[in-house]
């Protein structure tokens, strides 16, 4: 099993709605099945303020950092070497 931290870059999240919420969560659970732990980069205020209206802050708000991406500096997080998609959880 990984262990590490993901680093999630929110930049790119501009209007965020419920639907960046419910991705930001399924992901973030998936990862912490796999081992790993998230923390939140360059998330905008409206992202926070609807993390914590839905109750989600200590789950997902609870790492936020301020990253400086330089793919040159960038490491391995949590080792993983293959990519796959996520099954959608049971209803």
């Amino acid at each position: 099993m990984a262990t590490g931290t993901v680093i999630l870059n929110c930049a790119r999240i501009e209007d965020p709605g419920v639907a960046a919420i419910d991705y930001l969560a399924r992901l973030t659970l998936g990862l912490r099945r796999g081992g790993c732990k998230t923390c939140l980069a360059n998330p905008n205020t409206e992202l926070l303020e609807l993390i914590d209206l839905v109750g989600l802050a200590e789950v997902l708000g609870a790492r936020l950092v301020d990253v400086k991406w330089q793919p040159e500096q960038r490491e391995e997080s949590c080792g993983v070497e293959e990519e796959r998609e996520l099954p959608d959880p049971p209803v």
